[in-house]
Parts: C-alpha cells; sequence; structure tokens
C-alpha cells in the first residue's frame, strides 16, 4: 500500500510566490528559459534550468550547472524568499485553467514504493534523462520539482478536499499563462492522518507525468540507503516530492499527429487506402474529434471525420488505444512512420495549441497532413499501468502543469 508523508516544505512566501513559481524544467529549452528568466532573478527556472545564469557554451550536464542550481536554491532560502515550515505538513494544491479547478495533495512518496511497484508506471525512461535529473537531486540535496501522480477517486478524500478549499489559501497566484495556483497548509493533524489512511487503503498510486523525476527520487534515496549503515527506512532520503490528484480531478487534453510527406502515395491514393482503415466522411468545417474512435484528418484544405471500420477494435489496453490504431494501420504501414519516437517525418502538437495549429502547419508547407485525436483518458492510462504495460510516446498530454518553486523536498 502507497504511502503519502507530510513533510517540511520550503515554500514561497505569499509576496514573492508569484515570481518564483515557474514552469517545469522539461517544457522549456535553454533558450526559451533564458527569456522566460529576464528581469526575474527570483524565477524557479534558476534551481529547475540553471543553465540560464552560465555561458551557453557550457553543456547542460556539466557539474557547474548541477552546483549553480543549488547555489542558486540556497540563495532563495538565505534571503528568505523560500522558508520551510517548523512542522510537518501535508498541503492542498489547486491550478485552474479556463474556468475549470483541480485539486491535487502534495506530500512525499517512498522510494520503496517505487522499487516495490505500489507506484505504477506506465512510460519508459531514458538513462541519460535519468542520469540528469539523478545529478540535480544528488547535488541540491533537494527534491525542487514534483512527481504528478493520480490514484482512483475516493468520495470522502474529495469532500476532505473540499473543506480544506473553503478556507483562505497560504498562497495564491496567477502565472504568465493565466493559470490559477494555490495552496493551503492542513495543519489539522487529525485530518492529514486520515487522508494518509485513505492514501494507505489505496491499491496503488500512478504516475500520470514525471517519469524521470520519480525515477531520480528512487535511485538516489537507494544510493543515499546503501551509503548508511544505520539506515532505518525512515530517512528523509527514502521520500520524495509528489502532488497526489484523485482521477476525476485530471484533464487529460488530445495529442496530435503531423507528416511531413504521403511517403511516395498521390493524395488520391493516399485517401483511397485511408478509406479502407475509416469510415471517411467530408466536413465543410473544422473538425475535432468528440468520442473515441474519430480521427480527424487534415489536407489540403479539407476536413474529414474519419471512425476506425469496426474490426480494428482492440481489447488489449495498449493495442486498443486510438494513438495505437493510428499508428499501426495509417503511420507505420501507409506513410512509413516506423518509430515515432526517432522518425524525423513525424512531429506531434499538444492539444493546448488547439486544431487551428494543425490546420496552419499543413497550410504552410511545413506538413503535408495532420491527425486530430481524442484524447487518451486516465482510465486508459490506469488500464495499461495495471497491465504491467507500456504506452506510446505522446499518448497524454496533461494541462495545465505543475508549477515548480511552489514546494520544496529536502533530504535530510
Amino acid at each position: 500500500m502507497p504511502e503519502l508523508k507530510p513533510f517540511r516544505a520550503f515554500r514561497p512566501k505569499q509576496e514573492f510566490a508569484q515570481k518564483v513559481a515557474a514552469k517545469p524544467y522539461d517544457v522549456l529549452n535553454s533558450d526559451e528559459a533564458r527569456e522566460e528568466v529576464k528581469g526575474n532573478p527570483l524565477s524557479f527556472l534558476h534551481i529547475g534550468k540553471p543553465e540560464v545564469d552560465l555561458d551557453p557554451s557550457i553543456d547542460l550536464h556539466d557539474e557547474r550547472v548541477y552546483a549553480k542550481a543549488k547555489e542558486n536554491l540556497h540563495k532563495l532560502i538565505d534571503d528568505k524568499v523560500l522558508v520551510q515550515d517548523d512542522e510537518e505538513h501535508l498541503y492542498l494544491y489547486s491550478q485552474t485553467m479556463d474556468g475549470r479547478t483541480q485539486f491535487g495533495l502534495v506530500g512525499c512518496v517512498h522510494k520503496d514504493d517505487y522499487w516495490n511497484d505500489n507506484i505504477k508506471k506506465h512510460e519508459k525512461t531514458r538513462k541519460d534523462k535519468e542520469e540528469d535529473r539523478c545529478q540535480h537531486v544528488r547535488i541540491t540535496n533537494a527534491h525542487t520539482g514534483p512527481i504528478f501522480l493520480t490514484m482512483p477517486d475516493n468520495q470522502e478524500l474529495n469532500d476532505i478536499i473540499k473543506k480544506i478549499a473553503a478556507n483562505a489559501p497560504d498562497n495564491d497566484l496567477t502565472d504568465n499563462m493565466n493559470v490559477r495556483h494555490t495552496s493551503w497548509v492542513i495543519s489539522d493533524a487529525a485530518i492529514c492522518k486520515r487522508i494518509q489512511e485513505i492514501c494507505k487503503d489505496t491499491k496503488y498510486f500512478y504516475i500520470a507525468d514525471g517519469h524521470h523525476r520519480s525515477a531520480a527520487g528512487a535511485i538516489v534515496g537507494r544510493e543515499r540507503e546503501k551509503a548508511n549503515p544505520n539506515h532505518t527506512g525512515k530517512e528523509e532520503y527514502n521520500y520524495y516530492l509528489a502532488v497526489l490528484f484523485p482521477a476525476s480531478h485530471l484533464y487529460i487534453m488530445d495529442y496530435n499527429r503531423l507528416v511531413m510527406d504521403l511517403n511516395s502515395n498521390t493524395e488520391e491514393q493516399f485517401m483511397a487506402k485511408l478509406n479502407e482503415v475509416f469510415d471517411v466522411e467530408p466536413q465543410t468545417t473544422q473538425f475535432k474529434p468528440t468520442k473515441k474512435g474519430e480521427v480527424g484528418v487534415y489536407i489540403s484544405g479539407k476536413w474529414y471525420k474519419c471512425n476506425f471500420k469496426p474490426k480494428y477494435a482492440s481489447n488489449d489496453p495498449v493495442e486498443g488505444l486510438d494513438v495505437s490504431l493510428l499508428q499501426n494501420n495509417v503511420l507505420n504501414p501507409i506513410l512509413g512512420i516506423d518509430d515515432p519516437r526517432t522518425n524525423k517525418r513525424i512531429d506531434f502538437v499538444g492539444g493546448i495549441r488547439g486544431i487551428g495549429e494543425l490546420e496552419r502547419r499543413v497550410n504552410s508547407g511545413d506538413m503535408k497532413v495532420a491527425f486530430a485525436l481524442f484524447p487518451t483518458s486516465i482510465h486508459e492510462l490506469i488500464n495499461i499501468a495495471d497491465a504491467g504495460k507500456i504506452m506510446p510516446p505522446k499518448s497524454t498530454w496533461f494541462e495545465p502543469k505543475l508549477a515548480d518553486g511552489m514546494f520544496v523536498h529536502f533530504m535530510d
């Protein structure tokens, strides 16, 4: 049974929170991060993307990059921008975007729950990205960005969340993407204990986003364990930072595909082959899928509503995903996209950018054809994780992203 542990968070004072909160390290490249931090020395990107304060010629994995992250983190603490709570707490954290709010519980999860598969994964990690995050954790001695977890809904837990959220928050800010981030300290020990009991009654937690951060937390925790002859399992290094959302709170957006050419097919040949896979209906206006099994195809200024023919249905949790059906029956056999992870002829556009971005890319001549997909559901993600399987690349786009800098957990 997984554990969610209270901890003594370092958090920004309310008067600094607006400037501290930042996008996660992996949603911006270095140049974008340098632009983002201009005129804002308090941005947490100075910790998440510390290369912004170094010469651009320095390799991103140079020891000086991680050392700069540590220096910048301690400067925020020394300057009393980030202040540690006197006691251990769980926290409530909400995000509001486009009128919709999702609530998550902030605490720490145990590394052994990762290794014992009480924290379920659905994505393969890359060793180079794992090592990058491990080095960041080792050198800063901190978890500076939370793992994005989910769990099956529990009505009592949802009721507790509502009661906490009815109180005045401790931090409240709106970022430059117009997302509101709000947090509350859960100071009532009895409520904290009950939340922990509910979590322990949950069979599994599921990684929604942050597989590399989660792996790093577990790997470095295990390293500390091996280095400590008096290890008990309760030391702070055994835990890493997470935000746990009930499944119904989460919103997964569509993750769409663009292909550069038709793989030597004429447009007529391509459409004929599509008609073998789909029931195809021409549209007079922009088309966005409204249910599983529907795909929007945009080519030569025209939209088509495409429904997979019944013979392509699959009960397998991975093979039955729309992204898998598209890959296995269109992208690979018709368009020659054998491996979407490495093929340079395919690109991916998250739903946050809208269907109009697909039209723009095709109309510009940059891409030849676009595929708009219905979002993968959180229940599909959970079913795949329960089956011990891996989701295809670019299957889920969670929005909004968790802000870095709202909570920091130190390993001792």
